[in-house]
């Protein structure tokens, strides 16, 4: 039986945050940041731009909504699962650095490495904000 994770006040209101994020971000794939979203999307996506911005929206949203509204072992699995989102995504930021394409304010290589950096960032924030991090370690000790 896997052991309940708790999470802090602080981790609570890091994915309240994040969840809100993934929310706006989601949001700006269908209306107003769409063209800058469409300018992220590798060439190798067999699928048109314009559908893998909007499709990428609504598992945005969705992913933000179960951040805020998920408890427990499901939450759990929800920061495996926007740590993999995040992940997949990553070739998007690869793109638009090699390519040396402006959006977002990322308008010089330098802020578009950056930019690079800041994806284990989010891949932390989701693990940790979720109590999988915690619940990974947990795991490991049961092993041990």
């Amino acid at each position: 039986m896997p052991h309940q994770v708790h999470t802090s006040t602080l981790q609570n209101v890091a994915r309240g945050a994040l969840g809100t994020f993934m929310i706006v971000a989601g949001t700006g794939h269908l209306t107003f940041a769409r063209q800058e979203f469409q300018a992220q999307v590798p060439d190798f996506v067999p699928l048109d731009k314009d559908t893998t911005v909007l499709a990428s929206g609504v598992v945005e949203i969705g992913l933000g909504l179960a951040l805020l509204a998920l408890k427990g072992q499901n939450r759990v699995r929800m920061g495996l699962g926007l740590a993999a989102f995040y992940a997949l995504v990553f070739p998007g930021n690869i793109h638009q650095y090699t390519h040396h394409i402006s959006a977002f304010g990322l308008d010089t290589d330098a802020k578009r490495l950056g930019r690079l950096f800041f994806q284990p960032v989010l891949m932390g924030w989701a693990l940790w904000s979720t109590g999988a991090l915690q619940a990974l370690k947990q795991k490991q000790n049961d092993r041990t």
